[in-house]
């Protein structure tokens, strides 16, 4: 039933906690000019509860309602934000009590920072830049799972050839250089975007390195988003190369290879992804 979350559920240690059935909000992600991500915060209203914060749009869940729903809904009605423009990545439990009542944070982004729109709730909503979200007043349960929130920069290498052997019989082997046109196009629609790495860490790939060997190398790629590396002998040869070099603006390296034998090459402290992990933003 429409709006029967909203309420506040008393725990056994008489602590109350908005939302009847659970509440949501929506961690809403999009690059900037340069590319960085930034996230769209709150100024709550001096009457709510922590007036003069700054956090996620969010509020109590609905009984027929999911945590995705909720979030978003919340967020289409706080902050005005276009639903159609929303692309969820995660969720995640950022806070809970012995009673079952738990507050649900839903990652999203969108492809460019979303207009917006004030409602009663609000003082301000801003889109701010994640390293500057830390310096503002923050609600204190988001400043709590803030630190598990947030991306970490990632420099993301592509094992191509072993990208397009995964997504199974396509005949790409009868036009290799079309067939890694395809792909590195369809990849870098795709991004920038937030991933899921492994520990419960998020990442933001802005860009795509993807590495191309033998007849591939002639693939017509013009994408700032997908820079290409063509490899003079063997792609593993390369990625690995690649993935020794410290990227000044990354803090993690990710190659995304099912090949064990480069996975055994990689230094330590590489993230290797399998490329369903790619294939899964198509």
């Amino acid at each position: 039933m429409q709006g029967d979350g909203d309420g506040w559920a008393t725990g056994p240690d008489g602590e109350l906690r908005w939302g009847r059935h659970g509440a949501a909000g929506l961690l809403l992600r999009a690059p900037l000019a340069d590319g960085t991500p930034a996230v769209l915060l709150q100024h709550r209203a001096a009457w709510s509860h922590q007036g003069g914060t700054w956090a996620l749009p969010g509020g109590a869940r609905d009984s027929h309602e999911s945590t995705v729903d909720a979030a978003v809904r919340e967020a289409h009605e706080e902050a005005g934000i276009d639903v159609g423009s929303v692309a969820v990545r995660a969720q995640r439990v950022t806070s809970g009590a012995s009673s079952g009542w738990t507050y649900t944070t839903v990652v999203a982004d969108a492809p460019a920072p979303l207009d917006t729109t004030l409602n009663q709730e609000s003082t301000e909503l801003r889109w701010v830049p994640e390293d500057d979200v830390e310096a503002m007043a923050l609600h204190s349960g988001f400043a709590q799972s803030w630190p598990s929130l947030r991306t970490r920069p990632v420099r993301m290498l592509l094992d191509t050839a072993n990208i397009l052997g995964s997504r199974g019989p396509t005949g790409w082997w009868r036009d290799r250089p079309g067939a890694t046109a395809t792909l590195l196009a369809e990849i870098a629609g795709a991004v920038p975007r937030t991933v899921e790495l492994p520990d419960d860490v998020f990442g933001w790939v802005s860009r795509v390195e993807a590495v191309l060997e033998g007849r591939a190398r002639t693939a017509v790629v013009d994408d700032a988003r997908v820079p290409v590396h063509t490899a003079e002998g063997s792609g593993d040869d390369e990625l690995a190369r690649l993935a020794t070099v410290t990227a000044v603006d990354a803090d993690v390296t990710v190659v995304v290879t099912a090949d064990r034998g480069l996975r055994d090459r990689l230094p330590r402290g590489t993230v290797a992804l399998s490329p369903s992990a790619v294939l899964g933003w198509l």
